[in-house]
């Protein structure tokens, strides 16, 4: 009892702003092992970033370059200072973006990659395909002087959950220096996400702050094959936090295979003339007392017409976790089929 005590104390410690917002994720499941005022829509400042580096790299080629134009006269702040006519690659100004979180580097990229508004409307299309349902984003900086991004620590959450399966960003966002040369200037970029010196397991991350923000941060960590994200809104003592919820959430949870797309199987006589699958394998964390409580639900559709025939839902007792797509293919099918592959490379 004592133990536990002390543990909650310890951990209440770190908790230290009131209106704070905070969300611990599983980054492979996306089930939230700690939240609170997880939901509050708030101003999200610089982290924006995430968003608009990832509309860039989905949008554009790395090595495109572009003229910096008027564009940069718009914004303030943190600022990388290139100067209009300097030609620069895409890539470039994502580093300088997410590095040294340029302002004038998220207005080149969003006025030369699709058109200002038209990037803006794919941030927002990406959030809403992506669950993000308390989040809008007016801007593809954070500057809230004229217009405003809102989201919550769970928006972001959601957010740096898909970031991450970026290898892209993830090159970029765990850079601590970059160095470039442009067709002006030679110009070297620190990482202002701290973690990445300070805590070993750090991954990637993204900062941000205004005066009517607050402090954000976004982060990701990985340790022994478990992946884990912290969203924080409102909390001044950002690195140390996130710090030490990854220690307590690390030591708390293990990494448990709950779908293997390999094993996957079901048997039943009413659909014996088919072979049922999945695509993916699904994993997250689990405290050891949480292992006979997952649930899976298998959902079929009453006539198997479709490439999708219904799903896997996973459960924590009634907490529902994550519902996978379920196949389905006539075995005599699939027999004929193993036998033109082996024809063929006769």
């Amino acid at each position: 009892m004592k133990k536990t005590i002390f543990t909650l104390i310890f951990f209440l410690m770190f908790i230290t702003q009131i209106n704070a917002s905070i969300v611990v994720m599983d980054a492979d499941s996306g089930r939230v092992l700690y939240g609170k005022n997880e939901n509050d829509k708030m101003l999200i400042a610089s982290t924006t970033k995430i968003m608009t580096s990832i509309i860039a790299l989905e949008n554009s080629n790395l090595k495109k370059r572009v003229i910096v134009g008027n564009e940069i006269d718009e914004v303030n702040g943190s600022m990388i200072y290139i100067n209009k006519g300097e030609k620069i690659t895409v890539e470039d100004l994502l580093y300088g973006l997410m590095l040294q979180s340029g302002n004038d580097a998220a207005q080149t990229i969003a006025t030369n990659i699709l058109g200002y508004d038209m990037f803006i409307e794919k941030m927002n299309l990406k959030a809403s395909s992506l669950g993000m349902r308390n989040t809008i984003f007016e801007n593809p900086h954070g500057l809230n002087d004229n217009t405003k991004n809102y989201s919550t620590a769970y928006d972001l959450s959601l957010l740096m959950k898909y970031a991450i399966k970026n290898k892209n960003f993830m090159k970029i966002t765990s850079t601590k220096k970059y160095k470039t040369k442009t067709s002006d200037d030679i110009y070297i970029w620190y990482n202002k996400n701290k973690l990445l010196t300070e805590y070993k397991n750090s991954t990637s991350g993204k900062i941000g702050y205004t005066k009517a923000s607050g402090q954000v941060f976004v982060s990701s960590a990985s340790k022994e094959g478990e992946n884990i994200i912290v969203s924080t809104i409102k909390e001044s003592d950002k690195f140390n936090l996130h710090k030490n919820l990854y220690e307590k959430y690390f030591k708390e949870y293990e990494k448990y295979q709950i779908l293997n797309s390999y094993t996957f199987n079901i048997k039943d006589n009413k659909y014996k003339d088919y072979y049922f699958y999945i695509k993916n394998d699904f994993n997250m964390l689990l405290k050891k007392d949480e292992l006979n409580k997952v649930n899976l639900k298998v959902t079929i559709n009453n006539n198997i017409v479709n490439d999708i025939v219904g799903s896997v839902n996973i459960y924590i007792d009634k907490e529902f976790i994550h519902s996978e797509p379920l196949y389905a293919i006539n075995i005599n099918k699939k027999k004929n089929m193993i036998k033109r592959i082996l024809l063929f490379w006769k």
